[in-house]
């Protein structure tokens, strides 16, 4: 029987966690993982409470902010960590698997969270027609492992 590697299983699991997302502009999802655990997940969308953006507002997405971003979403790295924290686990030490590499705002919580490694999937740059990859610039300018999902996905059916 050929076993999977923790990175594909991972990266998997982020794939099919984005399905989750109720964003009409991007589905993302994560997985924090520590020795080869997960301590949390998470996927792209507004926090728990409020409406779904794909609910309220099915045309054209929940308003934008001054900066043109998702007025309500919280990324899906941002709701791992959170969610990871609220539940007292250490992400200190953790590894982070995306489906899409971390914006600025993001990277900034990643290193200050102590998280010392993030493997994506694809690039935000690339989905934000933005020549560089600041997030990951950010993070690998301050010692974060960054690596590119080089591994293979066999039972997602598409990526988002």
């Amino acid at each position: 029987m050929d076993r999977p590697a923790f990175d594909d299983i991972f990266m998997e699991l982020a794939v099919n966690l984005a399905k989750k997302s109720h964003c009409i502009k991007r589905h993302v999802g994560a997985v924090l993982t520590k020795d080869t655990r997960i301590i949390s997940i998470g996927y792209n969308g507004p926090p728990a409470g409020t409406h779904n953006c794909d609910e309220e507002y099915p045309e054209t997405g929940c308003p934008r902010d001054s900066k043109g971003g998702c007025s309500l979403a919280i990324h899906a790295e941002q709701n791992a960590i959170l969610y990871a924290v609220k539940n007292k686990a250490t992400v200190e030490g953790s590894t982070l698997y995306v489906t899409l590499s971390p914006c600025l705002a993001c990277a900034r919580i990643i290193y200050t969270a102590g998280i010392v490694k993030v493997i994506y999937l694809n690039s935000y740059a690339a989905h934000k027609g933005i020549e560089q990859d600041e997030g990951v610039d950010f993070l690998s300018k301050f010692g974060v492992t960054m690596e590119k999902y080089q591994g293979q996905i066999s039972h997602v059916t598409d990526l988002i």
